[in-house]
């Protein structure tokens, strides 16, 4: 339903919750912090400058959008959502926290697998004003942040 993958879609997000390299990405394992049946958690490949750091959280199964994802996964990643905005709070010092979500080309989903945003949040971040200046993230900085997040959860379970 309300599908705009195209039919050869490479699906870049079904690599990564796999395990597998990605094109043009390469090898993601580095920045996946948290992997279990169900969903995967990572520090992506952009960020806005101005918060480092972010987290995306998948389903491991290809669902393009909130639509098609099964309620009970939903809640499964909003669950977890909550453990990485706090993971955050701890390991970041962040201020506080912002949860999105992206939905059809007009709700700006460049990505057609489902997946939530976690971002860290400081004061004055101008983040909305700024949101369209993404950059790459830096991969020993991501590292740095995958780590520390790794840390957290293997120490809180």
């Amino acid at each position: 339903m309300y599908n705009h993958a195209p039919e050869e879609y490479k699906n870049p997000f079904v690599l990564l919750a796999a395990g597998e390299p990605v094109p043009k990405f390469g090898d993601q394992e580095p920045f996946v912090f948290y992997r279990d049946e169900f969903i995967t958690a990572f520090v992506p490949t952009s960020t806005e400058p101005q918060n480092q750091g972010n987290v995306l959280i998948i389903p491991n199964q290809p669902f393009e959008n909130l639509y098609d994802i099964p309620d009970e996964l939903l809640a499964k990643i909003h669950v977890f959502s909550k453990r990485v905005a706090l993971a955050m709070k701890k390991t970041y010092d962040c201020d506080g926290v912002s949860v999105r979500q992206h939905n059809e080309p007009a709700g700006y989903q460049e990505v057609w697998h489902y997946h939530l945003h976690i971002i860290p949040r400081y004061e004055d971040d101008n983040l909305y004003p700024n949101y369209l200046t993404k950059v790459d993230s830096n991969a020993t900085i991501r590292v740095e942040y995958a780590q520390k997040l790794r840390d957290y959860f293997s120490n809180n379970q």
